[in-house]
């Protein structure tokens, strides 16, 4: 068993306020399936398994916070998280236009990051950097 002190990490989520119903949820889903992916490797769990021995997976160690924000405050969290170099993903209004990966990427691949019109945004990093980052920010109702 480790001794270590355990790092005060948060995983948040922000989502443009005005987005609808679909859309915060599909940017969630893909946000964060992005952050589990390629990630720091404490941002995952270990496998969950129930009393018959079944593994299910692993999921994140840390709760996932979810925010939204007024466009403004969102493309600012995005370009001083950029400048940070904070583990960063984003989601442009782009994507909504298309209808598959290769599409996406492609999109994607043409925006530079002052250019995005953000939807959501997803950071992990130090606890208090993110709530300084997302000041301005609510949690999601």
């Amino acid at each position: 068993m480790s001794t270590a002190e355990p790092v005060q990490s948060r995983l948040a989520i922000v989502l443009r306020q005005e987005l609808l119903t679909w859309q915060r949820l599909n940017v969630t889903a893909f946000l964060s399936s992005s952050i589990a992916v390629n990630t720091e490797p404490s941002a995952m769990g270990e496998t969950y398994v129930d009393a018959s021995g079944r593994g299910y997976g692993e999921m994140f160690a840390q709760p996932v916070m979810v925010f939204e924000a007024s466009a403004e405050v969102l493309k600012g969290a995005y370009l001083a998280a950029l400048e940070e170099k904070m583990i960063v993903r984003v989601f442009p209004d782009v994507l909504f236009t298309t209808g598959n990966d290769a599409d996406n990427r492609a999109a994607f691949a043409k925006l530079a990051p002052a250019q995005m019109s953000v939807a959501g945004l997803a950071l992990l990093g130090g606890r208090n950097r993110i709530s300084k980052l997302l000041s301005g920010a609510r949690k999601h109702p």
